[in-house]
């Protein structure tokens, strides 16, 4: 998800159209920024992202849905 607005150790990220209150706590070792994209699991910021590696991860999880595998 891309960040959007930090507030402290939240920020509102949007990925797809979809916005989301996150935890930075998490990533609070590394240098975030608004514009900064991040990897999202329940809520908590768990990696920082470069571009390239959100745009593949999402090229990624597109193909796997489209698949139509299970998500068990």
């Amino acid at each position: 998800m891309q960040i959007i607005q930090i507030n402290g150790f939240n920020a509102l990220c949007e990925a797809k159209g979809v916005r989301r209150e996150v935890s930075l706590y998490l990533v609070q070792g590394e240098q975030v920024a608004i514009g900064d994209f991040v990897m999202v699991h329940v809520g908590y910021a768990i990696q920082k992202m470069n571009e390239s590696e959100a745009r593949s991860v999402w090229e990624l999880h597109d193909e796997w849905l489209a698949s139509g595998a299970d998500s068990a």
